[in-house]
């Protein structure tokens, strides 16, 4: 089945109503929408997806010119059409209220250095090499994937040593020297050359090296060139590409490692017990998946590895990741680096690896987010670093004509690649050492302890953390009360008034605030709103009961302040269940620098001590300035330290997809496929989206000890009207005590009615100068859904030829996607004039409105022919002369 939300295949929807100005052009034909960028659009990690107005239709296949990207047609009305990947328009050039802004940022200062630096190298010397094993074939892959890596290992380290694997991301696959041109296939063209991107994060595997891991950096260009049509992106794959090379270090760690390769036998022997995973991009979705499939197996049928599992992941490491389905593993320790500057996964939807553990396990395993002000996405990988790759490649951040405060080279706060390369390396070591060795010396800088790393100076990277030593004190939602001056706010919505962020602000689904696919509004994500306008009226926010708080050292709370905001101070206080108010200090945010082009709505952690109270009933937030706004994501109780993540296998839930034919009468109900595997008990929360309207609804199941489905019913009504096929798509999160693989499938609804016959008339087929041409369509019968019949101009058999400045200008740019000016013959450009049938309207009429321009001219024509919906000889328009 084909998802919206997902993979690239059909979609509902109807010829363009409306110009949204972009860069490229639209078409329609063959029942296909399409766009085509002025420039050739760098393959990235965020998903590239086709919009109408606020409505996901869905993601496009790109075509290897890597300018072109189609969607195949249904039946939803288009409007305002979009291009976005990551939340960030691809179409547009970026605003230039971002781009005027002259002032330059202002970083944060340095933190407190931490006594350990995770960025020292350790006392081993270092070997390399590489090994290629014959290709793999992974399910629903034409083509092998390839097992080709680059191993660092330490030179004589004692022992059984941990391993450390890294999974780069979705990037460009082929080059041929300097040709920005190439097919993007796989296995890539003769005379072309695979990108090396496996080969871009040495400096950190021989870091972790000196330091005593073998290290192996695995290719995953295979994926790259083929996941374009994945439900899931490709992660289900990557997990798969991970866990097989996990699979041949066990043969070799054992009685298989005479026959390992040369640089494998050179290294020391890996322990299989210490394993540590680097995910950058799509690598860190690959990488977390592969954590979930190592604890809960997913449905043989879709994986690609199927031996035992011989390994123990300790914790990941994620650069910029994507998390298309909100999935984190939440009982293996994770840390992820958000790039300030990213211009590929620009939403910075990484930060669910985060959010979305909250309350689903025990919370002892520590999830870290650090914010690193000035990187972008891709200099953290060298291959993908212009003056390091071998290959042609680029800076993903862009501010078109005009610089950018934050993150244009050469301002402050933007990094450059080598010092974004040695936080890569720094961070990824740090992770290892926490959650590989143990070394609770380096959590403050992991954990929003505001410690820093001086190998990574002088980048200002920020944390903050849940799990580990956290006890929940106050999660925002409608059980909590609040006084004036606050109001819990929805995270997900369109509904200016309930909404944390204005929806029409772009940072309204970046960060925290991330969309799950189409899912808007999405119940269960809430926040607390803060406004003031005078300094000393405490604020003060009541969960529904009293919480606990004795042993906890301090009370954590993770605040987001505006960008570029500076000097917000509270004073915090805990109130008893008596009443009794306890000062516990105050604390002091400063806005993240930032511009349009930057997600920085993000919570920032701060800590006041607990001064000996043992239970709180409220939270007292006091302004100490004038004015402000801030949002309280959540609080807890904290201590310090690094508890056994108890890594256990949840009980995991996987949708499945039905393909059914519609009927002619009546209504069947269909199960979709929600299968659980796993022991244990949990809640999850399911949706189902009209692939029609792309309204939702939503409602928890209790997953109960032994349950191996979920009931999930859809109705289908049959009928004998035309339609497009129709889907119902289902997806799940988890609330507690689960974990979501597949997290999205559903039932496609195949139309098995035939199509009506349409026969046409002309009305007005030879007007004036100023006057409408016009033909009226018929259908033999109403339609389900929405019908349309789409055209094109071409050159006429004789005669002279209508412009773009002898047609209505509005009308042009609204069915053709491009400017008026110059004039040239209509059929030199894209226009797609179309007439369109509501359901159950029979009769539409299509028309070509000119204007007069004052010259005197012979007769011109338009030769309209069919590309959509009819089959018949092309319409001619004449326009006598003026």
């Amino acid at each position: 089945m084909v998802m919206a939300a997902g993979a690239a295949g059909p979609v509902s929807a109807a010829p363009p109503a409306h110009r949204s100005d972009p860069a490229g052009n639209w078409s329609v034909a063959d029942g296909r929408l399409t766009w085509q960028s002025d420039k050739p659009v760098p393959m990235g990690d965020a998903a590239v997806e086709f919009w109408s107005g606020d409505t996901l239709l869905g993601r496009p296949r790109p075509l290897a010119d890597g300018r072109t990207f189609r969607l195949d047609l249904g039946q939803a009305k288009l409007g305002d059409l979009s291009v976005r990947a990551g939340g960030k328009r691809l179409d547009q050039a970026p605003p230039a209220a971002a781009a005027k802004r002259a002032a330059p940022a202002t970083a944060p200062a340095l933190g407190t250095a931490n006594p350990v630096d995770p960025g020292v190298k350790g006392p081993f010397r270092t070997i390399s090499g590489e090994y290629d094993l014959p290709g793999v074939k992974l399910p629903d892959f034409p083509e092998n994937v390839e097992m080709r890596a680059v191993v660092v290992a330490p030179k004589g380290a004692p022992g059984a040593r941990p391993l450390a694997l890294f999974l780069h991301g979705r990037h460009t696959v082929c080059f041929h020297g300097t040709d920005e041109d190439v097919p993007q296939e796989w296995p890539c063209p003769a005379g072309t050359d695979p990108i090396p991107s496996y080969r871009g994060y040495l400096q950190a595997q021989e870091l972790l090296a000196s330091q005593g891991y073998v290290t192996v950096s695995i290719s995953a260009n295979g994926i790259n060139g083929q996941d374009f049509a994945s439900d899931d992106g490709g992660a289900q794959a990557r997990s798969s590409l991970v866990r097989l090379h996990l699979a041949r270090w066990a043969d070799w760690a054992g009685s298989g490692r005479a026959g390992a390769p040369a640089i494998v036998r050179a290294a020391p022997r890996a322990d299989l017990s210490k394993v540590f995973l680097m995910g950058h991009s799509r690598g860190g979705e690959g990488v977390s998946r592969a954590a979930m499939d190592t604890l809960t197996p997913p449905p043989a049928a879709q994986d690609g590895y199927h031996g035992k599992v011989r390994w123990t992941i300790r914790g990941l490491l994620l650069i910029g990741p994507t998390i298309f389905g909100h999935d984190p593993v939440p009982d293996v320790p994770s840390a992820t680096i958000l790039p300030g500057c990213d211009g590929d996964v620009f939403d910075l939807q990484g930060q669910m690896f985060v959010d979305e553990t909250r309350g689903v396990s025990r919370g002892k395993a520590l999830h870290s987010a650090l914010y690193v002000i000035g990187a972008n996405h891709n200099f953290f990988n060298t291959e993908w670093t212009p003056g390091q790759s071998v290959a042609p490649s680029f800076d993903d951040f862009f501010s078109g004509d005009e610089p950018d405060p934050v993150c244009s080279p050469g301002t402050p706060t933007r990094l450059t690649a080598p010092q974004q390369q040695n936080v890569g390396a720094t961070y990824i070591a740090a992770a290892a050492r926490l959650f590989v060795a143990g070394d609770d010396r380096v959590r403050p800088l992991l954990d929003g302890s505001g410690a820093r790393a001086r190998s990574a100076d002088p980048a200002r990277v920020l944390s903050h953390a849940l799990g580990a030593r956290r006890d929940a004190v106050l999660t925002p939602d409608p059980t909590v009360r609040v006084s004036a001056g606050a109001r819990i706010c929805e995270q997900v919505t369109r509904d200016a008034a309930a909404s944390c962020l204005d929806p029409e602000d772009i940072n309204s689904g970046t960060g925290h605030f991330t969309w799950f696919g189409p899912v808007i509004p999405e119940p269960g994500r809430y926040a607390a709103a803060l406004n003031w306008s005078a300094a000393g009226t405490p604020i003060r926010l009541t969960p529904a009961r009293p919480v606990s708080v004795a042993g906890d050292q301090a009370l954590a709370l993770r605040v987001i302040v505006p960008p570029n905001s500076t000097g917000t101070r509270f004073g915090v206080t805990a109130v008893g269940p008596d009443g009794r108010r306890t000062t516990l200090g105050d604390v002091r945010i400063d806005g993240l620098p930032g511009t349009e082009l930057t997600t920085s709505y993000w919570g920032q952690e701060v800590r006041v001590p607990l001064r000996g109270t043992r239970t709180v009933a409220a939270v007292e937030l006091t302004p100490r300035t004038a004015t402000g706004s801030a949002w309280v994501l959540d609080a807890w109780g904290w201590n310090p330290g690094t508890p056994n993540p108890q890594e256990t296998g949840l009980p995991r839930i996987d949708i499945g997809s039905l393909v059914v034919v519609e009927g002619d009468s009546g209504t069947k109900t269909y199960r979709v496929p929600v299968n659980i595997t796993g022991r244990g008990a949990g809640v999850v929360r399911l949706f189902q989206v009209d692939s029609n309207t792309y309204e939702s609804t939503s409602w928890l199941a209790t997953v109960r000890p032994g349950d191996r489905s979920i009931t999930v019913p859809v109705e289908v009504a049959g009928d004998i009207l035309y339609g497009e096929d129709e889907n119902q798509y289902i997806l799940a999160k988890a609330e507690k005590g689960v974990v979501i693989g597949d997290w999205i499938g559903g039932v496609e609804v195949q139309n098995d009615d035939p199509e009506p016959v349409v026969t046409v008339e002309p009305v007005a087929d030879r007007v004036a100068e100023g006057g409408t041409l016009s033909w009226r369509f018929s259908l033999s019968a109403p339609t389900e859904t929405w019908f349309y019949v789409v055209t094109e101009p071409h050159a006429p058999t004789g005669g002279a030829e209508l412009s773009t400045t002898d047609v209505d200008p509005e009308w042009f740019e609204q069915n053709a996607y491009e400017p008026v000016e110059p004039s040239r013959p209509l059929s030199s450009t894209y226009l797609t004039p179309y007439v369109f049938f509501d359901p159950g309207v029979t009769t539409a009429e299509l028309t070509v409105p000119t204007v007069t321009d004052g010259l005197t001219e012979p007769d011109e024509a338009v030769e309209l022919h069919f590309v959509y919906g009819y089959e018949g000889p092309p319409l001619t328009g004449v326009v006598t002369g003026g």
